[in-house]
């Protein structure tokens, strides 16, 4: 099990979450150090999403109540598919 970073996150990747994380698992195309201040500062990030790397996550959850947007969720929760 892990946690995953739904569609919610596309087009937004605020990085706010990736402090949070105790193995440093949330990855991206975007610099991820600056807790969502790095967004900011770019032209464009649409279509661009972050992602949880299962292989390094420890399920431990701290990740999802730090999400601005909503958009981490657990991999095992009922209809995935809607988010």
């Amino acid at each position: 099990m892990s946690f995953i970073i739904g569609k919610k996150c596309v087009s937004v990747c605020d990085t706010a979450c990736v402090k949070s994380c105790p193995v440093d698992c949330i990855h991206g195309p975007i610099e991820t150090n600056g807790a969502g201040e790095e967004v900011k500062t770019l032209d464009s990030v649409d279509g661009l999403q972050l992602f949880i790397n299962p292989d390094e996550c420890i399920d431990c959850g701290v990740c999802e109540p730090e999400c601005p947007i909503d958009a981490i969720h657990s991999d095992n929760e009922d209809n995935m598919e809607q988010w």
